[in-house]
């Protein structure tokens, strides 16, 4: 059954995770998606440990439901190969340094000239067209800049980043999010346009409450581990084995039912507990109540009492456990594929579940090139003879 988004063509000139999250996504979803990669080398996750039979795992993870096609971005034949796919092309995606589009004579400008109906996402660390523009930036760094790295971590703790690329992925779902915005629109003028989303407007996006709290109120946020913000108790407490539980018990439906799990239906009028306020105000003493609770207990028995009263909580697990979780291969969470070189790889399954034009992994990662005289004669017509000539002259 096609994919949703069959019939769309893209062109995936992107590096990295964001860009290439991005073109998976829409893979996934059915469209027609060729990665453009550099002659020899190819993208820059390849050369990526760890690997499985000299295969990086870190590309095959971005990667999968792509085509491969190999491209000598200094040549100019090469340049000028780019520039006759892009008016085959529905979608282009790049995350170069804002610039190196437009010298390589493919700038916004020049792309909508050859085909107005492209829509073109830019994905930058900090937009285009601004002060910053030019300064390279990855996921680290647009935690680091934009706060959520000072919000993380332990509160007498060095500022951590998250335990995963955050920013990159939001950055990637964004762009998906406004390429498909842009289809929309397209399907209404016949006009295509830039789609530009940034690290750095995508991490800030992530800040919950914390720009206003304090230009507003004048409240600092930062660090408090793994303490609910909004509601009390709501925390990770280690049980009387020594297995860690995590708990949201705080906000006012759940309260009621916390304390009559743990026996204390008088803390519902103790002053300092009556109400969520008054809860935040005395976060530490209504979690040392539930750590008592759970620290004589062991994890099954906590977690059981949890669930009796609908209360959301999860043992932490270590990724170990993720992996080999029957769950997480039930609900197609984790799933296997087969990569003609490094046999069976476990990977991520598909988020997005369409009923009618389901998502599917067509394709694994592709090998460097594989689908080069495939995708030009498919979207170019050329011939075998024209293919194999601008082999040889170092063009793909």
């Amino acid at each position: 059954m096609a994919g949703a988004l069959s019939g769309l063509k893209v062109l995936d000139l992107s590096r990295f995770i964001a860009g290439p999250h991005c073109a998976m996504q829409l893979g996934d979803l059915g469209a027609d998606v060729v990665k453009v990669e550099r002659t020899r080398l190819g993208d820059d996750t390849r050369s990526l440990g760890p690997y499985i039979e000299g295969e990086s795992i870190y590309f095959m993870m971005y990667n999968r439901n792509k085509r491969s096609l190999t491209l000598n971005f200094r040549n100019p034949a090469a340049q000028e190969l780019l520039r006759r796919l892009v008016a085959e092309t529905d979608i282009l995606i790049e995350n170069f340094r804002p610039g190196t589009m437009e010298k390589m004579g493919c700038g916004w400008e020049v792309l909508r000239s050859i085909n107005p109906r492209l829509i073109m996402a830019r994905i930058s660390g900090y937009g285009q067209g601004n002060a910053l523009s030019g300064n390279p930036c990855f996921d680290g760094i647009a935690q680091a800049t934009c706060g959520l790295m000072d919000l993380t971590g332990q509160p007498d703790g060095a500022p951590s980043m998250a335990g995963t690329f955050v920013v990159d992925y939001a950055s990637a779902l964004y762009a998906a999010v406004g390429i498909l915005a842009a289809v929309e629109q397209r399907h209404r003028t016949g006009v295509g346009q830039v789609v530009d989303v940034s690290l750095m407007g995508s991490a800030t996006s992530l800040l919950m409450t914390a720009i206003p709290d304090h230009l507003v109120r004048g409240h600092r946020a930062t660090r408090l581990g793994n303490r609910d913000r909004y509601a009390a108790p709501g925390n990770t407490f280690k049980a009387g084995d020594g297995v860690w539980v995590h708990m949201v018990a705080g906000n006012d439906a759940h309260f009621p039912r916390f304390v009559g799990m743990i026996g204390r239906p008088e803390l519902l009028t103790d002053p300092r507990f009556a109400t969520l306020e008054a809860r935040m105000a005395n976060v530490d003493a209504i979690e040392a109540i539930a750590a008592e609770w759970i620290g004589a207990r062991s994890s099954d028995e906590v977690l059981q009492a949890l669930h009796r009263a609908e209360l959301p909580c999860a043992r932490v697990q270590t990724v170990a456990d993720v992996a080999t979780s029957p769950y997480m291969r039930e609900a197609g969470h984790v799933v296997d594929t087969v990569h003609p070189r490094a046999g069976v790889v476990p990977m991520q399954g598909l988020p997005i579940r369409l009923s009618e034009t389901p998502a599917g992994i067509r394709m694994t990662a592709p090998v460097l090139g594989a689908h080069s005289g495939e995708v030009l004669a498919d979207w170019l017509g050329m011939a075998p003879a024209d293919i194999e000539a601008a082999r040889g002259a170092g063009i793909v």
